[in-house]
């Protein structure tokens, strides 16, 4: 199995880090695109290496997409190549998770009308803007589509994407020996 993520600096630290270390954990490959590779900082001071640039992203080498939270992802939202490479992944019905901020790139690539979501408080008002039903609770999954608020939301969050995941065949997870 191989999760993207797509971040760039000023990442929430938690948001990235754990997600990521868990799925290399359950034996997933993680790659993460930045716009342009090499080390992206977090805003608490920790750092991952981005191993792609945007344009070495090719969307169908994936099974899953991964946008953490903090302020990178209202930077991303704004690139066409983002929107494209997460357009791409979401149309093939792969599972595409978001927490905290990561939403905003949903919205900007016109994937929320018509679905539930959920995302950081702040930026509500955009979420439903963009069409999406907002609900205020730790994880929401709709489709292929899995959305979270916050770094204390990551336990269910995580739940939520290894059940989608068991469910889609990508990864039998199991209990480890």
């Amino acid at each position: 199995m191989r999760i993207l993520f797509i971040s760039a600096d000023e990442f929430e630290d938690s948001e990235l880090l754990c997600p990521m270390y868990r799925f290399k954990e359950i034996g997933a490959q993680v790659d993460i695109a930045a716009p342009e590779w090499g080390e992206i900082k977090g805003k608490h001071g920790y750092a991952a290496n981005a191993n792609l640039g945007l344009d070495d992203v090719e969307p169908a080498a994936f099974d899953m997409l991964f946008l953490p939270g903090g302020k990178a992802p209202n930077r991303l939202r704004h690139i066409p190549e983002v929107r494209e490479i997460v357009k791409d992944i979401f149309d093939a019905g792969k599972p595409v998770a978001a927490i905290c901020h990561g939403p905003l790139i949903l919205a900007d690539a016109g994937l929320l009308q018509g679905k539930q979501a959920t995302c950081y408080w702040r930026i509500e008002d955009q979420i439903r803007k963009a069409g999406a039903e907002y609900l205020n609770q730790p994880v929401v999954v709709d489709g292929n589509l899995i959305t979270s608020r916050k770094p204390e939301d990551l336990p269910a969050f995580m739940r939520a994407i290894m059940k989608m995941i068991e469910e889609k065949g990508l990864l039998q997870i199991g209990r480890p020996e």
